[in-house]
């Protein structure tokens, strides 16, 4: 992605940010919606907003149907903002990646603990360790 799109994506993140904060008052919208990246097309007519929502997959779906029924007053408060000629059409998808990645992380933790679980009737304690299991 060039500097422009790039510098334009930025830009809309942060009204589309603001605007969920402030502006939205769609009781659909969840106020724990983060906007995870924007991808503009090199075009500049579209402007992909990605968001994650802390919550459930159905949360996620509704907070979805809600910015799409807000996308016009986001969009003229977005081309107040811009200095281009014509504004990117904004389109939302919900991310799922961060969720993704904490499932992940959590599936490689449980095997890591199993990994350890299984591997410690087998090790011999350390060598200066007391006998009798520590107690003096």
């Amino acid at each position: 992605m060039g500097h422009r799109l790039e510098r334009l994506g930025s830009v809309i993140r942060g009204v589309v940010s603001d605007a969920i904060l402030s502006r939205v008052s769609d009781p659909r919208v969840s106020r724990l919606t983060s906007i995870t990246r924007v991808n503009v097309s090199a075009d500049l007519k579209f402007a992909d907003v990605y968001f994650s929502v802390m919550g459930s997959e159905v949360e996620g779906r509704t907070t979805l149907r809600g910015l799409q029924s807000a996308r016009g007053m986001i969009q003229s408060l977005l081309a107040r903002d811009l200095t281009i000629r014509q504004c990117p059409l904004l389109r939302f998808h919900l991310d799922d990646s961060i969720k993704k990645g904490i499932e992940t992380v959590r599936a490689l933790d449980k095997l890591a603990a199993e990994r350890k679980q299984r591997a410690a009737p087998d090790a011999e304690p350390p060598a200066d360790a007391p006998p009798d299991g520590g107690a003096e």
